[in-house]
């Protein structure tokens, strides 16, 4: 656009060489932690593998975010990067995403930070984060439109391709259950969902069989699951009628049935809540057979 920089850009490392993990390539940054005096963004990329090994082996850069951090600079994570920004605790109580993949990890390591693991990217006090994969590219639009202006993030959004109004990962994630807790009787509740999903059980019922109260029951199964028992039925449920959607030839209805539902606008507005997507709109989107009907 015939405009100066927007942007320095510098990789910071902690030494003048890093080895690849896999010893493949050696990184070599611009500079290292001492040598930045003052910043105004900071970013902390994606990481790979175990999260306890990765957070270890790069614990020095904590002090160095959360000194520029208190100095004025803005911090944005990329990915489950979100796990090494919580290690900073600048996170605690706060909104972050993360890929929807390691969103019961990221709850049991930091039960403190408010995971909103549908949504594309978060803003709050100076922190940035954003959700799985390629949701970065939106986190970078939005980072360009602060700092370099709308028309710039809408050119940059049109060479690159982004849908810079996307908001929500739901329509991507897979709903697995959150199973690595200690609380066998509520495991015990999720496989009973899970085997009778078709089935329309209440919680009282399902209370029964454990033979424990429905007010602990509750308590238990939020602490242990991050889901009510109710929200948990509807997303086994509805994780049911995705795959039918994905790869079967029956109709909204017959899938509807098929999991459980009677009521055509109860089925809709649980499968639009929490995948962002309708019935129709999500097979469609997914189902190669229903796009050439």
């Amino acid at each position: 656009m015939g405009k100066p920089p927007a942007f320095k850009l510098q990789l910071v490392g902690l030494s003048h060489e890093i080895v690849q993990r896999n010893g493949l390539y050696t990184i070599v940054p611009d500079c290292l932690t001492g040598d930045v005096k003052q910043t105004d963004l900071i970013i902390i990329p994606a990481m790979h593998g175990d999260m306890h090994k990765a957070m270890e082996l790069n614990k020095d850069f904590i002090p160095w975010i959360i000194q520029h951090h208190q100095a004025g600079a803005e911090v944005a994570s990329f990915c489950i990067g979100s796990f090494f920004l919580a290690a900073t605790g600048l996170l605690k109580g706060k909104k972050c995403a993360t890929h929807w993949i390691a969103a019961n990890d990221f709850r049991a390591m930091f039960p403190d930070v408010d995971l909103v693991d549908d949504k594309i990217m978060t803003e709050d006090d100076g922190l940035y984060t954003s959700g799985g994969a390629y949701c970065f590219l939106n986190l970078i639009a939005y980072l360009i439109e602060k700092y370099a202006g709308r028309d710039m993030a809408i050119l940059i959004a049109k060479a690159f391709m982004i849908d810079i109004d996307r908001s929500s990962q739901s329509p991507f994630i897979i709903f697995s259950g959150q199973k690595a807790h200690d609380d066998e009787p509520i495991r015990k509740a999720q496989e009973l969902i899970e085997a009778k999903f078709q089935d329309k059980m209440t919680v009282d019922e399902l209370a029964a069989q454990l033979c424990i109260g429905r007010r602990n029951l509750e308590r238990r199964f939020k602490k242990a699951t991050a889901n009510t028992v109710v929200e948990y039925m509807q997303r086994v449920k509805v994780e049911a009628a995705k795959k039918k959607l994905e790869s079967g030839r029956k109709n909204i209805n017959e899938v509807m049935y098929d999991v459980g539902y009677s009521d055509t606008k109860a089925f809709r507005n649980v499968f639009k809540r929490i995948t962002g997507l309708s019935p129709i709109e999500y097979r469609n989107k997914y189902n190669p057979v229903a796009v050439m009907v």
